[in-house]
């Protein structure tokens, strides 16, 4: 039953994986990333499932794919991020003890074939990117309903001559948490939560090559209702659930829950 459910859930919600990851695929596709350009829940966005993305099968996952160039946090009108809040004794405290929980918990995963052994998968591996991310669609299901620091959704990896070396993790909430409820799993005084918000996508089934990347996806310059509308496409509210990176082999503790 359990099998069914994460079936259902990982159909429903596949191009999460996308959002995890995040990659651009315009030099390889298209030609148009500039250099300076970096490569960088489960709720998902229609027709992008993972394994159509990663087999380039589907123009429209390209194409969201191809807008998103890089998954750094100067996106406008397409990322919204949670305030930091003032600074308090028991917040960093609780902050620590997630630390605690999951540093031990991935240690092991530095070896990046035991994390593929444990159920985690690549997204998008033959796509160069700043962070790969290996994700566990058991855990992301399970953070849909409750916070387990030692289940992040993500293992974030670099890529490497030998393979990959493990950088961080990512912790997922659903769309519908409270800002309360993101606070009571990772405190927002500590770190800031983001989300996808305001997006124009290509119509499902467009051509790749009549998408105008300019106006569409993550970095389009489409980001009300009523433009996306007039230029044809399907306008997106939000896109996935909240999300949160976190970095806990870092020594600098600013570091840490950077993004």
């Amino acid at each position: 039953m359990l099998n069914r459910i994460l079936h259902t859930y990982a159909a429903r919600t596949s191009s999460v994986a996308f959002a995890l990851v995040m990659a651009t695929v315009i030099a390889a596709a298209a030609g148009a990333q500039e250099p300076s350009q970096k490569n960088h829940d489960p709720d998902g966005m229609a027709g992008m499932d993972m394994g159509s993305a990663q087999k380039g099968a589907s123009p429209e996952a390209r194409a969201a794919n191809e807008a998103m160039s890089g998954h750094d946090m100067n996106m406008g009108a397409h990322m919204f991020m949670t305030d930091l809040r003032p600074v308090s004794a028991a917040d960093e405290k609780r902050a620590d003890e997630i630390l605690a929980a999951l540093r031990p918990a991935i240690e092991k995963y530095r070896d990046y074939k035991v994390a593929l052994a444990d159920g985690f998968q690549i997204f998008l591996p033959n796509v160069p990117q700043e962070h790969y991310h290996f994700t566990n669609y058991r855990y992301a299901f399970e953070a849909q309903f409750a916070f387990n620091a030692a289940h992040p959704t993500s293992l974030l990896y670099k890529k490497t001559a030998g393979g990959y070396e493990l950088e961080g993790a990512m912790y997922t909430a659903p769309k519908r948490a409270t800002e309360e409820e993101l606070n009571e799993r990772v405190p927002l005084s500590v770190a800031r939560w983001h989300k996808h918000v305001n997006l124009c996508m290509p119509q499902k089934g467009t051509d790749l090559q009549q998408v105008n990347l300019k106006e569409f996806g993550f970095r389009g310059t489409i980001s009300t209702e009523a433009a996306c509308e007039q230029a044809g496409g399907v306008w997106k509210p939000q896109v996935f659930g909240w999300m949160v990176h976190v970095y806990p082999f870092e020594s600098d503790p600013a570091k840490v829950w950077a993004h």
